[in-house]
């Protein structure tokens, strides 16, 4: 029987340190939101949102993204040719400003780290981190992080998922447009090679009995009880921060696809 570990310690588009900003009171998804993916119709679980990037993040993204940068596209993605190496490699959903992103990279020189993101100015400001500190084991993806899992990669291809902070969308009409669902469970189940960690961290607390219950329900996740090569610690930023200051508890869930 599936179950999800939670302790206290939101893929988003919008600029912030954090890997994401709450939605806008009030708003209303952009039109042309609704779109369906090949497998799972659904509607996007993000707010598109334009942004011009700073002189300096243009020349970074000019010298750096057609490296270690690529749209979301059909294609799948050879990973070893794009790292350079073969090694466990981790798919971050949702990385914001890259502040998280970085840091975890760090901490694990050992593992490819891939984060996908939809705000462009967000990913700037990631590849400046990146250059700054001289990261090789990260590549960044700008799109639908649906569409990376269905049609870029491969079943049994991740060592681990990270989803730290996603959009709870929460008017129940919006529901719908929540990324963890069961079609997304589903997929990630896939996606995760034996033995591989899905990583779920949320401040909204209907959210996380949300995402638990669906987690909990997908036959192809389990209690973790082994030893994963990838870290489930997290740094602490600053949107996470100031959830704190106003007293919201956050949830960590984590999952495991059993090692054969």
């Amino acid at each position: 029987m599936n179950d999800a570990r939670s302790s206290t310690q939101h893929l988003d588009s919008a600029p912030d340190d954090a890997q994401g900003v709450e939605p806008e009171q009030g708003a209303e998804p952009e039109q042309g939101a609704d779109r369906g993916s090949r497998l799972y119709p659904r509607v996007t679980s993000f707010r598109s949102r334009r942004g011009a990037l700073t002189d300096a993040q243009q020349q970074t993204w000019d010298s750096l993204w057609p490296r270690i940068g690529r749209d979301v596209a059909d294609d799948r993605i050879d990973v070893d040719a794009w790292f350079g190496r073969t090694a466990p490699t981790v798919l971050e959903i949702g990385s914001g400003t890259g502040t998280a992103t970085t840091s975890m990279a760090k901490a694990e020189p050992h593992v490819n780290l891939m984060a996908v993101e939809v705000y462009r100015p967000g990913l700037a400001q990631t590849l400046q981190q990146i250059e700054r500190e001289g990261i090789d084991n990260i590549r960044l993806l700008r799109g639908d992080a649906m569409d990376v899992l269905e049609n870029m990669l491969t079943s049994e291809s991740l060592t681990g998922v990270r989803v730290f902070f996603p959009d709870p969308w929460p008017k129940v009409r919006h529901h719908k447009r929540r990324l963890l669902q069961g079609p997304t469970f589903a997929m990630i189940a896939d996606r995760l090679a034996p033995g591989g960690v899905l990583h779920v961290a949320t401040d909204h607390a209907e959210y996380a009995e949300w995402i638990a219950e669906a987690g909990n329900a997908e036959p192809g996740l389990t209690v973790l009880d082994w030893k994963s090569p990838m870290t489930h610690e997290r740094p602490v930023t600053k949107f996470e921060g100031k959830a704190q200051l106003v007293g919201s508890s956050v949830t960590e869930l984590v999952w495991g696809k059993s090692p054969r």
